[in-house]
Parts: C-alpha cells; structure tokens; sequence
C-alpha cells in the first residue's frame, strides 16, 4: 500500500474503473424498491460554481447512501440548455448559440466526472436538443386540443430603441441593459397556460407533501394565494358599464371612499381622450416596473379620471382615480379603496386629500384610531348603519346577502395566482409549433411535422426577433387549406423544459412518445435537490407539469416530488477598492493578502500587486459580479475531489449556508491523509488471520466498539433521515482520533481495530468514494466498495458492563468512580459512601442529601 495519500491518481483510475462497468446505469429492476434522486439540472454557463459542487454532492452522498441501503438508484443528469445568456454570449463572442452551448456541456460534464458524481450518464439529455422540445411542442398542441392554451394581449417590457421585448431582469433603474433607452409597457399577443384550472389542486396537494420543507410549501402556498371575497359592482354615470370589484374586506365597505383603476382600464383610456394631464400619466405608468418589488416600494401616485361612481349600498357618489399601483393584469384592474382601513390606501388619500371613514373599531378596546395610521385589523363594525355592531365574519355574510339580494354582487373565491405566459420573442428556445391562416386562423402544426427546429442562418444583434426577422423561417404552408401562411415566431419560456425533464429522464432513449411505461416506474422523483431561491417558480410549474401529463394519461402519480431538500448558498467574504468614479471594484482572494486575528477571522487586506488598502466588504452568495467565487477546478487539482466533497458535507448542514473557508479546505485534506495513514499502519502490520472474539474482549476493546457502534447509530440517523451529513462526518472523525490512541496489538485488539477501520470507510463511502473504495481494497476486499452494503448495527456492542460516574460534595467535582452498569440506587449510594477518598470531603458531617443522577453523577450535600 502506497504510505502516503495521492488523491489524483487514485480518483482517475476510480473512475475509470466506474465507467468501465457501468456501474450506475439505470434499469427497471422489480426487484428492488426503486430510488431515484435528482439534484435540478445546471444551465450550461461555461463552468461549474461551488454552487453547484455543493447541490450536486448532496444529491451524490444521498444516493449512493440509498445504494448501500439495498435500493434500485436512479442519478440523471442533463442541461437546462435554452436560455438568454446564451444569445447574449453569441452577440458577445460572435459564436452560435448552439455551438457555445454545447461546447459548455463537454466542458461541464468532465468537471462533474472529476468530481465523482455517480450518474446514469446513458440518460443524458438536453433541452435545447430537437428530439427533446419535439415532446414539449407535442405535449403543448394536446393541451391547445383541450382548451387549457389560449392567446391573449398582455404588458411587456418594451424597448422602443432596439424594437425587442425584455424579461424583468432586463430592466435596470426602468431602462434597458443594453442601450439604456427608458422601457415601456406595451401591449402585446402572448400565449398562456391556464395553471389557473389548477389552483385548487395545487394549493390542496401541498398537504400531499411531508417531505417538504415547510417553508417552502407557506410559499407556494401564499403565491397561488386563495381567498374568499366577494365580487360587487359599481355603477358610474357617463362609462357604460359598471366598475367590477372583489374584496376579502367586505366589512369595510361603508368605508369605501374612491375606487382605483389601472392605467390601462377603458375607463382611464376614456378619460384621457379629452385631458392632456390624464394622457400624460398614463404614458409616465407605461414605464413603470411592474414586477412585486418595484410595486412594493415604488412612490404611490395617481389623477383624478373625473370620473364618479355609484356606492353600492349607500347610494353615495365616490371618486374614480387612476392609480399607478392597481395594474390591469391583476383582477378587473380595479379596486374599492378604504382609506381607514388599508395603510396603502390611507397614504394615497391622505396625499391627494381624499376623504378618510372610520368603519371598523376595536373588538377588544384597544387603540383602533386612524389620525396617525390606517386601523387594518377586523373587528367590530361602526359608521355602517344597518350593519354596526357586527364583528368580521357576521358582516361578511350580511353585506354578501345584502348585495346578492340586489343584484349588485357575488361571493367568490379567487386565486392570487395567474396564468402562465410562456411565449417569448427570443431565439433560443423551442419555437411554438403553431401557424396562422387568413383563412383558417390558428392551426397546430401537424404532429407528422414535428419538431418546428430553430434555423442556424438568424442575425443576433438585439435589434429584433430573430425569428420574426428570419428569411425564411416565418413563411410555411397552412396545413389545413395549403396556401401561403405565417409561422409563431415566437418561442417557449424556458420554465416550460424544466418542468418535466425529470420524466423525460425515465424515458430518455424512447423516440415514438413523450413518455413511455418507465416514467411510471421511476416517477415519482424520492428526492429532489436544488436551492430555495426555485421555491415557487420552478416548483410550482414542475408540479402544474405533472398534473397535466397525469391527465393525459401519460402518468400516474400527481406530484413530481416526494421528498425536497432546499440547500443553503455559499458565501464567502468580499474584498473591493473604490476607483475615481465612486465605483467598487472587487477583489478574489488570489489578488490580495489577508490578515487574520488570533481566531482566524479576517481583519485587514491589502492588494498584492502594489500594497494598497484593500475594503473587507460584507460575506455574500459567491458570484462573479462581487469576484468572490472559488473554481471548483483549482481545488480539485489541488487536493482532489475527495477534499472538496468532504469539505463541502462538512462545513455546514446542507440547508444552512456555507461560508467559504481556505483552511477549512486545508482541514479536510489533512483528515483524509490521517485516515489513509491509520489505514496504511494497520495494513503494513499485517491484517488479522482471525476474526473477532466477542467473548475475550478486553474493557478497552469493548470501549472502542461501543463509540463505534455508537457512531454508526448516529451516523445512519444522519444520513438516512436528518441529512446532517456534518454531524456524520464529525463522528467519524472522532472514531479516527481514538483509533488513534487504541495500541491493542494482540489479535482481538487487531481485528477490533479491522472493524473500525472497515466501517469508517464504509460510512465515508458516500462522501468520499474514491479514497473509500481503494481503502476498501487495501483492507482485503476484492469487491468494490460501490456494491458493498452499509454496515450493520451490532446491539450488544452497546451495552456497558460498568459505567463511570462524576461525584459531588456539595455541588463540587470531587472525583469519579466505576459502577455497574446494573447497580441500584442504593448499591450505588452504599459504593459512593464507602470510599475513602469522597470521605475526606465529607469530613465526618451529617449527610443531609444524596441525590444520584442515573449513569451520570452522585452529589452529596453535607
């Protein structure tokens, strides 16, 4: 056995020997109870972040874990591969998007073999590839078939320089990325699905989900948002129609002092006919962000339309506002407003000098004023005439029966959540496979014809959609009738590919259908790894995604997920100077040196090429704008993947953020190196020729079996149902410390120390495999470490012959004494009394009290 630890080496000829065999490949084996576990698939950005070491090692260490359990193990992997970075990398780098996608993956799937990740690599797939997005034009034509896919027109952001639409992101300070002309909102078709059918479902099925953290089912929860209300009209003279509201407040309508409507509403359109202020707000909201936080925080403004409405109760005429804050995608893009009784309504009134009605007080006397702030809780009403007097839920059911009973509302339940646009006027994605007639409007493309395939010859300057622009591409024959037609230029949401890849894995290989009977076997997901920041999008679309395939009959199961781990970031700390412009330029730890006080915490920095101060900023997610990030690659060069894998399990636990540490790093290699020598000590000594003798061991070999059986309870609890992997690994590391100290060498203290030794590795296997399975074959074993079992509990390694106990005089430590581990209370009392040395303490006083606490302490109060 090679005596010193040589990471590199050791981890290629591993691998080798993995892909050789195939040992990961994937079958449907009825004979075993099936697992699979899947961490979220990467966008191919270039290279992997420590990000993804983390995530990916999680889902490593658990599946091969349930490996050892006996369990049938599904690991995929594949490419979230369509996306916007990609054609802003291929006007950057004048590079295809497919050629720099592709070339991405290469490089990231040899950094994730480095890393030992064991995957089903014959499973691969990537979004962007044809006979992928087929299935999803396919799967999308069905839902059009069922009515659950419609069009419609709906606000974008809106370059008017560049003529494009851009996502949220794409807008900073309310301009654009990329030419910084100020964005609009613009009306344009957009295809949707209806997500909304499934509301209901999908808020009532989170109780379906016990594996999930709560947190994350409050979120999606709250997103989709359910709520009882009621739905009411209010008549306003001069506008045709009546303004439709809904509120879950309907005790406060006695208060209703103005409505609001959006800046897009007929009736702000109508007001603006004849009124150039009107006009001109209405074009200042076209550019305003619309996203939540923007709204959240946004100065709350708004103009009088001129416009009166009619109280549905009261009869009383109250003012109709246009009001930046109330966009026509939510609800009726109107709202009833109570100041009194809505902090941002109390704002707006009391800024613009609307009238404020006090309706609701205090159910239990308190504080209910409103001259300093709006009263937002429900209580007891007042100021309501016939309804004074009743608290919420009695007002709710009189002032819904009142206006039923008119023929001016409705109770309804309505949902926070809206239906999902998925259409986009980008290239890289998956074109929708549709086609408009003059003759015979809206056709699907037959499926005989699928997949609609992006065309190589586009022009990506950002000026346009590059579809849309195309030669050739937007001109196709119309299926039905045959004549000239246009082809959708536009093209999926990349959400639309993430939520069902996890399916398409189980039947990757079948090319005559979307899924095949092995979708059936695998699904669903046992375990589903990825970060908390995909808690309600990704999440909440995967699972929308499986209901659908579930009725169409092409699944079975109605959640994707079964179990979910959420893994905190990685962080670390930043280093920047502030140039002239006022602009901070940050710093990677290889550009700068640091100081440290005595416990390791970084005090001052200063820049390496030419000394200057350097600011040490604030601990944040490692990223390449803050240059904070750690390549992945360097380390692993370094110290090997063992190192980095063991590292990133041991640092925190997995749903905590880890904060980056150089010496940590430092840390993990030298354990593995006092691992490999425990191991390389016992093996040059030779192995044992006998087994172990249960019956001739000694206190001290009883000692070290009982902390490793211990250890194993532990550490399966760990691994198996509280992911601690860091708590596992600690317990391992205090079996290599005591190891350590044990110099039994007669044959029973050999084989005592054979088995330590074999279970350490064993229990390690997950988190270091490579190291784990050459230790394996050093300790005598021919098999590999991949298919070996995980240890089993020996229950009478755990029962103590005699048990060690702390006494006490009078609340201080005096001593210790060995008892029987089946010794009485008073058996106890009479050993403790009778020794000598406790009796000096006593000094011939009256024993007052002897309290003994059960295999722990004796104190005794004289």
């Amino acid at each position: 056995m090679e005596e010193h630890y040589k990471p590199l080496p050791i981890e290629q000829k591993v691998q080798a020997d993995w892909e050789k065999s195939g040992v990961f490949t994937a079958s449907e084996n009825t004979g075993k109870e099936k697992y699979y576990c899947l961490s979220m698939f990467p966008y191919p950005s270039g290279k992997l972040h420590m990000g993804h070491v983390r995530n990916y090692t999680i889902g490593d260490v658990i599946s091969r874990f349930q490996r050892m359990q006996g369990k049938h193990v599904l690991q995929p992997m594949g490419w979230d591969a369509f996306g916007l970075p990609a054609e802003n990398a291929a006007m950057q780098n004048k590079v295809h998007p497919a050629d720099w996608t592709y070339s991405n993956i290469d490089y990231m799937r040899e950094q994730l073999k480095r890393l030992g990740f064991g995957y089903d690599w014959s499973r691969e797939l990537a979004t962007c590839d044809p006979e992928y997005y087929r299935w999803e034009q396919w799967f999308f034509l069905r839902l059009m078939q069922k009515g659950l896919v419609y069009k419609k027109t709906a606000p974008v952001n809106w370059c008017p320089h560049d003529q494009t639409v851009l996502a949220n992101e794409q807008v900073i300070d309310g301009c654009c990325w990329r030419c910084d002309t100020l964005v609009e909102k613009k009306e344009i078709s957009q295809w949707f699905l209806k997500i909304t059918e499934y509301a209901d479902e999908l808020l009532s099925s989170l109780e379906s989900l016990p594996g999930w953290p709560e947190q994350v089912r409050t979120m999606q929860a709250n997103w989709i948002g359910r709520s009882e209300g009621v739905e009411m009209d209010f008549a306003v003279a001069g506008f045709d129609e009546a303004v439709r509201i809904y509120t879950t407040r309907p005790d406060t309508l006695m208060g209703v002092t103005y409505l609001a409507v959006a800046a897009e509403h007929p009736m702000a359109k109508m007001a603006a006919e004849n009124n150039a202020d009107i006009a001109a707000f209405l074009e200042a909201c076209k550019q305003m962000e619309t996203s939540e936080a923007a709204m959240e925080t946004m100065e709350k403004r708004g103009i009088d339309s001129g416009f009166t409405a009619t109280h549905p109760l009261s009869g009383e005429q109250v003012p109709v506002w246009i009001a930046n804050f109330v966009l026509m995608s939510y609800g009726t893009g109107a709202v009833m407003s109570v100041p009194a009784h809505d902090q941002r309504d109390y704002e707006f009134a009391r800024k613009y000098g609307i009238a404020i009605k006090d309706v609701i007080a205090a159910s239990d006397g308190s504080n209910d004023s409103v001259s300093e702030k709006a009263f937002t809780d429900k209580g007891v009403l007042k100021n309501s005439g016939e309804f004074d007097g009743l608290n919420f839920s009695q007002a709710f059911d009189a002032i819904a029966a009142k206006l039923i009973g008119l023929g001016k509302g409705e109770r309804k339940t309505n949902f926070r959540l809206r239906d999902w646009g998925v259409s986009r006027q980008r290239y890289w994605g998956a074109p929708v496979p549709v086609i408009y007639c003059d003759d015979c409007g809206t056709v699907p493309v037959p499926d005989e014809q699928l997949p609609v395939t992006l065309p190589r010859d586009v022009v990506l300057d950002g000026s346009q959609s590059p579809l849309a622009a195309h030669p050739t591409f937007p001109h196709a024959d119309c299926p039905k009738c045959g004549k000239p037609a246009q082809r959708e230029t536009d093209t999926f949401d990349t959400f639309m590919e993430s939520s069902w890849y996890f399916a398409r894995y189980a039947s990757q290989d079948c090319d005559t259908a979307m899924l095949d009977s092995r979708a059936n076997y695998w699904l669903p997901v046992d375990h589903y790894i990825g970060g908390i920041e995909h808690a309600i999008l990704h999440l909440l679309y995967a699972r929308f995604y499986t209901k659908l395939l579930r009725d169409e009959g092409l699944i079975v199961c109605d959640e994707p997920f079964k179990n979910l781990l959420t893994q905190g970031m990685v962080v670390a700390e930043t280093f920047y100077q502030i140039d002239e412009h006022g602009h901070k330029r940050y710093y990677n730890m290889t550009q700068i040196q640091v100081e440290r006080d005595s416990k390791g915490k970084i005090v001052g920095a200063k820049l390496l090429e030419d000394g200057s101060h350097v600011t040490v900023g604030a601990i944040e997610k490692m990223s390449k704008s803050k240059n904070n990030g750690v390549d992945p690659q360097v380390l692993i060069d370094q110290y090997g993947a063992d190192t980095v894998r063991l590292y990133t399990m041991f640092t925190s636990p997995p749903d905590q953020s880890l904060e980056w540490n150089d010496a940590g790093v430092e840390g993990a290699f030298r354990f593995l190196k006092r691992l490999w020598r425990q191991v390389y000590l016992h093996v040059e000594s030779g192995l044992p020729g006998k087994g172990l003798d249960a019956a001739a061991l000694t206190d001290g070999q009883k000692a070290l079996r009982r902390q490793l059986h211990q250890a194993l309870q532990k550490v399966t609890d760990d691994m198996a149902r509280r992911h601690t992997f860091n708590t596992a690994i600690a317990a391992n590391m205090e079996l290599v410390n005591a190891l350590n100290k044990f110099e039994d060498d007669s044959d029973n203290g050999r084989a005592v120390r054979q088995e330590t030794l074999e279970a350490i590795v064993l229990m390690l296997a997950p988190i270091i495999p490579h190291a784990a399975q050459q230790l394996w074959h050093e300790l005598g074993h021919a098999s590999d470490i991949v298919m070996a079992a995980w240890p089993v509990l020996d229950e009478t390694a755990l029962v103590q012959d005699a048990i060690e106990m702390v006494v006490q005089v009078n609340g201080k430590l005096r001593g210790k004494f060995s008892v029987a581990a089946t010794a009485s209370k008073e058996q106890i009392e009479a050993l403790v009394l009778a020794d000598e040395h406790v009796q000096r303490y006593i000094d011939g006083k009256p024993v007052k009290k002897l309290i003994v606490v059960p295999q722990k302490l004796v104190n005794i109060v004289v």
